[in-house]
């Protein structure tokens, strides 16, 4: 029986997500909060016109820290 059964049932990426997820989850709560915080992104475009960029807007501003 080979070592990668779970390539009959998901993506490499998806396989991926599931184990970085359970070790973020396996983390002490310190730990765990700046994983998680790495994980953000944040998403921004830029409207182009005649060769020059616009401004950037964040599609998903990145939260206060409280």
């Amino acid at each position: 029986m080979s070592g990668a059964i779970w390539r009959q049932h998901f993506t490499f990426n998806k396989y991926s997500q599931i184990a970085a997820r359970a070790v973020r989850q396996s983390l002490v709560e310190a730990e765990r909060l700046k994983a998680e915080k790495r994980g953000d992104t944040i998403l921004k475009y830029q409207k182009w016109e005649n060769g020059q960029g616009g401004n950037q807007i964040p599609f998903n501003a990145p939260k206060a820290d409280s």
